[in-house]
């Protein structure tokens, strides 16, 4: 069964992540993704390494590991967008495409002819979406803007983290580029809405997508706990700010999470735990004053935790059907018989590593399951194939376009 957007074609412009998580969405999606490359040097993630995808002799490639982390489902194509010839080819190719991503600074592709009105022209129903630090308009929309700085800027550094006279406290980004990788999936979104009122408008649009809005919109309680205050919220360490308890406790031998959303569970895990009086004590009896009391209850379930081992708590509150689990490194988390059970590893054949291990989408349709069919490519590794079967080029013109150092 063809993916939902099998009738789609997106040619991706972008680069790094917040761009390519989106394409990478999309071409798990079904859609055709053509991603445009610098020649001989490609998407600047390519280069983000060590480490680097082994070959079938286990020899390094020149291509990272990250950069196979949002670039699966892709068709690469080199072409040198400064000179005009190359420019052409892209137009080209936004003649007969659905959507253009890119996440050039404001205004360069303008320079090039391949701004959003210049493109629009060519073909009104090309849903054209810019990936920018800033966005289009305001007073930063003219700077660069890369994850960690935003993560700064936006808020997430002021309440991830250990409080400052904590021992290792201080600002925090995540452990991840949370910013380029929501950015991404409201990029993938946007596109999608775009899409479907195409199919009424019969037009395209400029979809206008900010690393910092992102970011921001990211934060989500802590935004509103501060407008309900007055007053920003801090960095709590593992702690929640709204919900107690909802953090991890060390157990004789580990650490273990616990998750009580509600007072219906924290009541079973009380009684799971063989300590309901806790849950019959009024500093206690409801979220709101286990919150007020967040620090006393704390202590107490401490001493409770170190009663029992890791794998007697995770047993023991499974059985209660109290909400719970380890912390897992990267590795164990592929070894959970959930992770199995999902199929979340997956493998593609890749033309220089052979069987290349992924990471699976997490959508799963029940009509129209995600099919991958291309590994993450090598530099231009399509570029001939894109030209001569999409735009007709002859052999000799592909010949010619080569030597001449437009692809």
């Amino acid at each position: 069964m063809p993916g939902p957007l099998s009738h789609i074609r997106v040619l991706d412009l972008s680069r790094v992540l917040a761009g390519p998580w989106a394409g990478q969405n999309l071409a798990d999606l079904g859609a055709e993704v053509i991603k445009i490359e610098r020649p001989g040097a490609g998407d600047d993630s390519r280069a983000f390494g060590p480490p680097w995808v082994k070959d079938r002799d286990g020899k390094d490639t020149g291509d990272s590991a990250y950069f196979t982390s949002a670039n699966r489902g892709k068709k690469s194509v080199t072409v040198n967008i400064a000179v005009a010839e190359g420019q052409g080819l892209v137009r080209e190719l936004a003649r007969v495409s659905d959507v253009l991503i890119e996440n050039y600074k404001y205004g360069d592709l303008k320079r090039y002819g391949l701004g959003y009105e210049q493109l629009h022209e060519l073909n009104p129903r090309l849903v054209y979406c810019s990936v920018t630090g800033f966005g289009q308009t305001g007073p930063f929309r003219q700077r660069p803007g890369y994850d960690f700085m935003i993560q700064g800027m936006g808020g997430m550094m002021s309440v991830t983290g250990e409080p400052d006279a904590a021992p290792g406290g201080g600002p925090q980004r995540a452990g991840v580029p949370i910013a380029d990788i929501i950015t991404g999936m409201y990029a993938s979104i946007a596109i999608c809405a775009a899409l479907v009122s195409r199919e009424r408008t019969g037009e395209g649009q400029h979809l206008d997508l900010a690393l910092l809005d992102s970011q921001i919109a990211l934060l989500a309680y802590q935004n509103t706990n501060y407008f309900a205050t007055g007053v920003p919220p801090a960095r709590i360490g593992n702690l929640h700010p709204n919900i107690v308890p909802y953090q991890p406790f060390r157990a004789a031998d580990g650490e273990v999470i616990l998750a009580c959303g509600n007072d219906n569970l924290y009541g079973k895990f009380c009684e799971a735990a063989g300590c309901p009086e806790l849950a019959r004590d009024p500093r206690f009896a409801t979220n709101g004053k286990r919150v007020e009391n967040r620090a006393e209850l704390t202590r107490l379930l401490s001493g409770v935790f170190k009663k029992r081992s890791k794998k007697e708590w995770l047993g023991l509150l499974e059985a209660a059907g109290v909400p719970n689990g380890p912390i897992n490194d990267v590795a164990q988390v592929f070894e959970e018989p959930q992770v199995k059970a999902r199929g979340v590893r997956i493998e593609l054949e890749h033309a220089a590593a052979g069987r290349l291990p992924l990471v699976a989408s997490p959508m799963r349709f029940s009509e129209t399951p995600i099919e991958y069919r291309l590994a993450p490519p090598v530099l231009g590794e399509h570029t001939v194939e894109v030209l001569r079967g999409l735009l007709g080029k002859s052999e000799a013109e592909t010949a010619r376009l080569r030597a001449a150092g437009v692809i």
